[in-house]
């Protein structure tokens, strides 16, 4: 097998590239992983992202969300149904759409820094 360079973890999470061949095997479903690389038999399974991803995603556009909700309501000044429809389906499309990508990332993250559970300092 020849060395292909691996993509960078941005990248292997919006394509979805697995972290050691560059293969885009790692996601089964929209945001499901694969068990393993089709192409070099990387485990996924053995990986923990667990609600990381999701975490982030709600803090981070959580912020977003709310920030644009009150520049609209400082501008506008719409009535309250107008964020009641507005603001829930946004919300609920930017988390979707930056849900896989996070995913990817924090996967290959996790497989580039050799993270596992319970380690706090190197092997000797």
């Amino acid at each position: 097998m020849t060395e292909v360079e691996a993509p960078s973890p941005i990248a292997a999470g919006l394509k979805g590239c697995c972290p050691r061949c560059g293969a885009r095997t790692m996601f089964a479903g929209w945001i499901k992983f694969a068990d393993r690389c089709a192409q070099c038999g990387l485990d996924f399974s053995s990986f923990n992202v667990g609600d990381g991803p999701a975490a982030f995603l709600t803090l981070i556009l959580g912020a977003l969300v709310a920030a644009m909700a009150i520049a609209v309501e400082l501008i506008f000044s719409p009535p309250f149904w107008v964020h009641f429809l507005l603001w829930p389906p946004i919300t609920l499309a930017l988390i979707l759409a930056s849900l896989r990508a996070s995913k990817g990332m924090l996967l290959v993250l996790e497989y580039r820094n050799a993270a596992r559970e319970g380690r706090i300092s190197p092997p000797r």
